[in-house]
């Protein structure tokens, strides 16, 4: 997918799915802000992703929560590099629960994470995006909005939001030259599923046509093909990658 010399910006990519996609888009040729609330880990990403030094890589500490965190982080992607072509709001947080043991605390540190930290971060690079007429939009939702999942009340929800706010940002931002859409993984190895049972994961599997769980690389491909050109006729879509897990 040709997205050579895009400007990405990608939350939550300090590990898992979001780091996978930073090294893709990198080798894919893009110029990629990569955002994290760790600074550790951000660390540690910056060293695994371009060893040498020589890519075209940036790392800022962001926490999408917080408003002027986000814009610090926009700003300082302008000033370098002049523009935002892509924002891939993957950060994400679990604080599962049974709806009857569920703190408000942490119901509402998902819904400032997953659902409010994607407003943050899409507000704040519109003027950028407006002012060249061109962008993309990818919001990480999930499986789990479109068919909920027993003790997730307050990610299910989150992640159904961000659908809802996909949807409506499409029919705002289209006249603009902005796309906007979602992708809505199943069950991804990362490491938000390294505490979960072999038992469990072995059921997951054999529920899956696929007959396997998804990759990093999975999600990081569907983040490429909604970032390029080719998909620049692609607005309001929510893009399963869960190897058939829901039919």
């Amino acid at each position: 997918m040709n997205v050579k010399d895009k400007v990405v910006m990608i939350t939550g990519s300090g590990r898992g799915i979001g780091k996978t996609a930073a090294r893709m888009f990198l080798a894919n040729g893009a110029k990629v802000a990569v955002c994290d609330v760790n600074e550790a880990t951000l660390a540690e990403a910056a060293k695994d992703l371009d060893p040498a030094g020589v890519l075209p890589l940036m790392t800022l500490v962001v926490d999408v929560s917080k408003r002027e965190s986000v814009n610090q982080a926009v700003a300082g992607i302008t000033t370098k590099w002049g523009r935002v072509d892509v924002l891939i709001n993957n950060a994400g947080i679990t604080r599962d629960a049974m709806l009857a043991k569920m703190t408000e605390t942490d119901f509402d540190q998902v819904i400032d994470v997953n659902l409010k930290g994607v407003f943050n971060c899409t507000q704040a690079v519109l003027p950028a995006m407006t002012s060249q007429g061109k962008g993309s939009i990818i919001n990480t939702s999930s499986i789990v909005a479109v068919y909920g999942n027993v003790g997730q009340t307050n990610y299910a929800a989150a992640k159904a939001g961000m659908i809802g706010m996909t949807k409506t940002w499409a029919k705002e931002l289209g006249r603009k030259g902005i796309t906007v859409n979602a992708v809505a993984p199943g069950f991804t190895m990362t490491e938000m599923l390294a505490t979960v049972p072999e038992k469990i994961l072995e059921s997951i599997k054999d529920k899956t046509p696929m007959k396997r769980l998804g990759s990093p690389e999975d999600i990081g491909n569907a983040y490429l093909f909604l970032a390029s050109d080719a998909a620049s006729f692609v607005t309001g879509q929510v893009l399963g990658v869960d190897g058939g897990l829901v039919l």
